[in-house]
């Protein structure tokens, strides 16, 4: 399949034109429901709140992992990501260093511990919708579409999340958090799980939108549309870190390569170029094109 990109718009002229663009549900009526990642794809831009979390947890153990090692595994459940970056040669050895054995479950199970208590007292000040987003949103709704929400956060963490993002106006018709399913993103159980809740099928009628590579996994896996969200989220925030002398264009096209391997349909800029991807998809599915 043609892996389509939509040229990244800036901010406040995309916003303007997805709050124009709200028409006829006829213009994307094949669209049962979209499902959305959180952080970093509807708030907390370049997903903050867990970078920072990561971080000061492995310095608790003695441990300095960077910013890009701490955000590397970004959308698996948190325990899997603690994991995984323990799991990363240059930080495995420096915990063999520091406390004469390699790492253990148990290690991670003390950490996974240390994080759930800090995310939650930080989440608060990370939970603001991204720019452009409440215009998808009121899209979204103006044209009956369901919307349905994944994250890598605990229920637990989300009780935090959601009161905010309800001041915000974002209501998504359903949660399914890491803790409620076998296992997190790559895996597509989150997806089954939230269209269940909204009723939604074929999941060839639905899109998911995420900001990492596993969630657009996840996507394909579900076989449901995958959309990725390039200038937002953990993918920039990387590039920003290891190329910081790169433009933003740059930067975009990298994370457009990464994300067009991983299986994305489309590639956007922010969740503010929704709109123009689900008018497309409707006319693929009225076609009789399957994701």
């Amino acid at each position: 399949m043609t892996l389509t990109n939509i040229e990244p718009k800036s901010q406040d002229k995309t916003s303007h034109q997805s709050a124009k663009k709200v028409s006829s549900a006829s213009s994307v009526s094949h669209i049962q429901g979209v499902v959305m990642d959180w952080a970093g794809t509807v708030i907390d831009e370049l997903s903050r709140a867990p970078a920072q979390v990561f971080i000061e947890v492995f310095r608790r153990q003695g441990i300095v992992v960077t910013e890009a090692q701490a955000r590397g595994p970004m959308g698996t459940a948190k325990r899997d990501h603690i994991a995984a970056v323990l799991a990363l040669p240059k930080v495995s050895e420096q915990w063999t260093q520091k406390h004469g054995r390699p790492p253990e479950d148990s290690d991670i199970d003390t950490m996974y511990r240390d994080f759930l208590p800090l995310q939650k007292e930080i989440l608060s000040q990370f939970s603001n919708l991204i720019p452009g987003a409440l215009e998808t949103i009121r899209f979204l709704k103006a044209n009956s579409i369901k919307m349905g929400s994944t994250t890598g956060y605990t229920t637990d963490l989300m009780s935090v999340v959601l009161p905010l993002a309800h001041s915000q106006g974002y209501n998504p018709d359903s949660l399914v958090c890491s803790d409620e399913v076998a296992s997190g993103r790559p895996a597509p159980w989150q997806i089954y799980e939230a269209c269940e809740r909204m009723n939604c099928f074929p999941l060839s009628n639905v899109v998911k939108i995420d900001d990492t590579a596993v969630g657009i996994e996840a996507a394909r896996h579900a076989r449901c549309w995958a959309v990725a969200v390039a200038g937002t989220g953990n993918e920039m925030a990387i590039q920003q870190f290891l190329n910081p002398a790169s433009s933003r264009q740059e930067m975009l096209k990298t994370i457009g390569v990464k994300f067009k391997a991983a299986g994305a349909h489309y590639v956007i800029d922010s969740l503010a170029n929704l709109p123009e991807v689900l008018r497309d998809i409707h006319k693929r599915i009225e076609d009789g094109e399957l994701p």
